[in-house]
């Protein structure tokens, strides 16, 4: 049978997670920050107002038509294409999985700038796993790389990434994104590991670019400066780790009678993919990976940009 869905996408391969369904509870791209390294471009609308962005009703009915089958998955995760925390109904969506599907794990990949409200983290609590993102040492820095919403206090992110591990039970990744001559000073490195040594995460991630950012200039840092900050981590009592790019080797559930063109083409337009991550999310090899993207390419729909040494696959 053919589907269509909206706010939910893939299963895509992630380096962390596993196979992933992922949620999407923004349009394009609505979002607390406008970093710019984000990989689903600069955001559209800058805000900290969290309303009912997409219908709550809709993505619970999506969920519930897909997940009926029990598909195997390593997580279902809150993700997409901008901040998921500013849809006010998340909590909703958490419970209604949590209470259904119990067997599934729930991730949630969030900036963290909104966890200074109350509301907002007891909103999440029952996630599996929560993966906020620290990328600055002090205010200039957040503004450089993060580009907040002009509303929005350092300060007060930070003391919300501290309240949040403090009232949190599960799995609480810190992830850590530094580019080339923006962030990746020894002064920047030395007031985040203070920071983080405040916050005490499960385990800390170091990540760099390696899909086209949401600024051209914008580039990945060397792989001595993410050893230098894993380390200062690390000396710091800090669990911590670089993150590499890796292929995962499970494939996704079986995709037979899915429309996979549509399927490629919804997961391509939340976020670039390489040919492996397409073959790997939906159990394909490249040779059927090929003849859908011969068939996107060929209509108008996708096209290929190269970044890092490797082609990625965007939306038009």
């Amino acid at each position: 049978m053919e589907r269509e869905f909206k706010y939910i996408f893939g299963p895509v391969p992630s380096r962390r997670l596993g196979i992933s369904l992922g949620i999407d509870l923004l349009p394009s791209k609505i979002c607390s920050l406008n970093c710019i390294y984000c990989e689903c471009g600069p955001t559209m609308r800058l805000t900290n107002r969290r309303m009912e962005y997409v219908p709550t009703k809709a993505v619970i009915k999506e969920l519930n038509s897909y997940l009926k089958t029990r598909p195997k998955l390593d997580y279902i995760t809150f993700s997409g294409s901008g901040e998921p925390t500013l849809h006010n109904k998340i909590g909703d969506i958490i419970d209604y999985v949590k209470d259904k599907y119990p067997e599934y794990k729930l991730a949630l990949l969030t900036n963290g700038t909104l966890f200074y409200r109350k509301e907002v983290r007891n909103a999440v609590l029952r996630c599996d796993t929560i993966i906020p993102s620290l990328d600055a040492g002090d205010n200039n820095i957040f503004i450089k790389i993060n580009r907040p919403y002009k509303k929005l206090s350092f300060r007060k992110y930070i003391d919300g990434l501290i309240s949040m591990r403090n009232e949190y039970n599960g799995l609480y990744i810190l992830e850590i994104f530094i580019a080339r001559g923006v962030n990746d000073s020894k002064q920047n490195f030395n007031q985040i590991v203070k920071i983080i040594k405040k916050i005490q995460p499960d385990n800390a991630q170091i990540n760099t670019l390696d899909r086209p950012g949401a600024v051209n200039w914008v580039q990945p840092s060397p792989i001595s400066k993410l050893k230098l900050l894993n380390s200062m981590l690390i000396q710091s009592g800090i669990n911590s780790e670089i993150i590499a790019r890796k292929r995962i080797n499970k494939a996704s559930h079986s995709q037979k009678g899915h429309n996979l063109t549509q399927d490629i083409l919804n997961s391509i337009k939340r976020r670039p993919m390489t040919i492996e991550d397409i073959c790997v999310a939906f159990g394909i090899r490249k040779v059927e990976a090929n003849k859908y993207l011969y068939l996107l390419k060929t209509s108008g729909e996708i096209k290929i940009k190269k970044e890092n040494g490797k082609d990625f696959f965007l939306p038009v």
